[in-house]
């Protein structure tokens, strides 16, 4: 954990995967288990498939709700790649006035970013979360503000980077295609704003669906040019650290790691109005799946989260299996690909009707894309070629896509193109044949 992840890449690669994964997969259309089902205590539950980003289950999954510490993966994943896990990180004054589970950090400590991270993801300590906050949030801020020991920071100085960094937070979020999601803090707790829209007053809460939350998870430990670090972090057992004079060992609290073969990352919250909430990832047999819970019990009901999970999990093992779109009950025959008249080419023989071979551009099958799909399911594959061209004709045109389909999702598309060029017939071409043809004996 040695490295630093650029902002560039790290957007850029936030916005691929929104397009590839979210946009067509993450729909509602794309959900194949009905909450009647199973039975859970979550009030709000999804099962997500981690690759692909559908849906597999949900249980009022499009709900905006409170999700208290999750909120912290969201912290966590962004200051991997826009911070420094070498860098030292100052204690502000507001930091330290954070309520339980905390670390009791003072004001004008440094602890170095690595440190915090386990602290966050282990503890769940809400003064480390801020601390975090503020170390890229001023970054945002004015370049006097940027340069000042956050020690320093006035307390609306500090809410004014941990703004900066929620902002942050909400555009990530959109990045990932997460329309429903509001963050306010870094750290979970309940918060509500109220700001203006085009003149009009709107009051957002902090919060976000079970489906989002799956998802901003998948882009965590799949997607994320740091995805290894969090996958690291939010694993381990334990850590210790020794800064600042006293030694801090964080235990973590994802009980549901030890509970189930595969499971690797998790976050556990709860407030008093989020209730219960948990979003974990599990990898067994090639697949990866995401569960999201919110309001999954009260106090004395601690245990519902584990219960919920552990019966999504074994649901999606149970009933999803992988399937390749280029095998050879579903790939399209290429043979089937008739070639397309041309108007106006040209052709060896006067009066002639040009035509062009066409083939699949690119399809790979060493490495066929597929999905997890129910024993039920199956791929649906419509070719929608143009019935003719218009010369000239280049090869390599796309003239038209095979789509490979679940449930009435796309999930892969291959390109059919041209083979060869094709020329437009025209008086030059026209007088050179004539005298090429009558004229030379």
């Amino acid at each position: 954990m040695h490295y630093k992840c650029s902002k560039r890449v790290a957007r850029l690669i936030g916005g691929f995967f929104c397009a590839l994964f979210w946009i067509s997969a993450g729909s509602k259309a794309a959900i194949v288990g009905q909450a009647e089902e199973l039975s859970l205590y979550a009030t709000s539950a999804v099962l997500m498939d981690g690759d692909s980003g559908r849906v597999l289950y949900e249980k009022d999954g499009y709900t905006p709700m409170a999700m208290a510490s999750t909120t912290k993966i969201m912290t966590c994943i962004l200051v991997l790649e826009e911070g420094n896990l070498e860098d030292l990180a100052q204690v502000s004054a507001y930091a330290s006035t954070m309520p339980k589970v905390k670390m009791y950090a003072s004001r004008g400590e440094e602890y170095q970013v690595r440190s915090l991270l386990f602290s966050l993801m282990l503890e769940s300590h809400n003064d480390s979360a801020v601390v975090l906050a503020e170390y890229i949030g001023k970054q945002y801020l004015s370049p006097e503000l940027a340069q000042k020991n956050t020690a320093e920071f006035t307390v609306e100085e500090s809410k004014q980077a941990v703004k900066a960094f929620a902002k942050r937070m909400n555009e990530k979020a959109k990045e990932l295609g997460c329309e429903n999601t509001w963050f306010i803090t870094p750290n979970g707790l309940d918060a509500t704003e109220t700001f203006e829209i085009d003149g009009e007053s709107v009051t957002k809460e902090h919060s976000t669906t079970a489906a989002e939350l799956a998802r901003i998870m998948a882009y965590c430990v799949n997607e994320s040019p740091c995805r290894d670090v969090f996958r690291e972090i939010t694993r381990t057992p334990s850590y210790t650290f020794c800064e600042n004079g006293r030694t801090v060992t964080c235990v973590n609290h994802n009980t549901f790691l030890n509970m189930m073969d595969g499971a690797f990352s998790g976050k556990t919250g709860f407030t008093n109005k989020a209730g219960y909430c948990y979003v974990g990832a599990l990898e067994r047999d090639g697949k990866t799946f995401i569960v999201a819970l919110l309001a999954c019990g009260w106090p004395n009901n601690k245990t519902y989260k584990w219960s919920d999970s552990k019966e999504l999990m074994e649901y999606g093992l149970e009933n999803f299996e992988f399937r390749q779109f280029l095998n050879e009950e579903y790939a399209y025959d290429v043979a089937a690909l008739k070639a397309l008249p041309v108007e106006g080419g040209r052709t060896e023989i006067l009066g002639d009707t040009a035509f062009v071979e066409v083939e699949i551009f690119g399809r790979d099958e060493e490495h066929p894309e597929g999905l997890l799909m129910g024993h039920e399911e199956e791929i649906k594959v419509v070719c929608d070629v143009r019935n003719s061209l218009q010369a000239p004709v280049k090869a390599g045109m796309e003239v038209g896509n095979i789509t490979y389909s679940v449930a009435g999702e796309v999930y892969f598309v291959e390109t059919v193109v041209t083979k060869d060029s094709v020329d437009r017939i025209d008086l030059e071409w026209c007088t050179e044949e004539i005298i090429k043809r009558f004229l030379i004996l």
